[in-house]
């Protein structure tokens, strides 16, 4: 006969924590003695107690759930939209960038195409209206064009298959820099087939510094980029920024501010 097995002695305390914890109520877990103390300090009835838990998790859930959506989106570090200076383009469509923000082309599905030149904020305005739709619960990828491709290069068709579907379950898929590198045929289809994928379904936040005409120079040779343009553009807000790199600017000044004190020294010198 088997000997029985001594039992594991938990303190009631210790039980009801891992009880707790199996349930996913994390916060209540983590914090149950400063719970129990004030609930008796404050005589809360058992009602009072519920919805104190259930505020707690909600709020944990929330915290962990924002958390998680932006390790997922891989936004990095970007300067929030306060610091864009909108009279610095030459050319720039205001309330299209603000009506994006409201995230309304995301129900919709429309696209958002943002075209022009380096340095003009391209990135930074993907990067905050990402960062909005990530603060209203949607779910986002955020991915240079070069990465996007990179990751689809090369693998099985069985595993591409798969990748595909993970680029068309975000609510917004943000490809940011398309243009900047010139791409195969191959990379043409790729980019067509994600772009495919969420025609109609999903949104595209799309920058690039090259109009449309030009993207033959990104992708030579490719036969399917009219196709590619006419799912991307169907639905789509477009808008053009025209001017100077405004990171040329600001080495402009910065250079110009390490050099002030030295002539203002040599002036006073003499």
């Amino acid at each position: 006969m088997n000997s029985p097995k001594t039992p594991t002695i938990l303190t009631p305390s210790s039980d009801l924590v891992t009880q707790l914890q199996r349930l996913r109520l994390l916060r209540t877990a983590e914090s149950l003695d400063d719970l129990l103390a004030r609930a008796a300090t404050q005589h809360w009835s058992p009602r009072q107690l519920l919805k104190e838990v259930a505020r707690t998790e909600t709020q944990d859930l929330a915290r962990r759930s924002l958390e998680r959506r932006l390790a997922q989106a891989r936004l990095g570090r970007f300067k929030p939209l306060a610091d864009f200076e909108w009279n610095w383009p030459k050319k720039i469509d205001r309330p299209l960038i603000e009506r994006a923000l409201t995230l309304d082309f995301l129900s919709e599905p429309r696209n958002c195409v943002i075209i022009g030149s380096n340095g003009l904020g391209k990135t930074m305005i993907a990067k905050n209206i990402a960062h909005a739709a990530v603060l209203a619960g949607h779910s986002v990828l955020f991915r240079t064009a070069a990465d996007l491709l990179a990751d689809l290069e090369g693998d099985s068709p069985g595993l591409r298959r798969r990748k595909f579907r993970f680029y068309a379950r975000p609510t917004l898929l943000v490809i940011d820099e398309c243009g900047y590198l010139a791409y195969d045929a191959h990379a043409a289809d790729l980019l067509f087939e994600i772009v495919n994928q969420r025609y109609e379904r999903k949104a595209i936040l799309l920058t690039t510094n090259k109009v449309f005409k030009d993207w033959n120079t990104v992708f030579p040779n490719a036969t399917c980029i009219a196709a590619l343009l006419d799912r991307l553009t169907h639905h789509a807000d477009i808008t053009v920024l025209e001017g100077t790199s405004y990171r040329v600017r600001e080495s402009e000044l910065e250079a110009a501010a390490r050099n002030k004190p030295k002539s203002e020294g040599k002036n006073h010198a003499h």
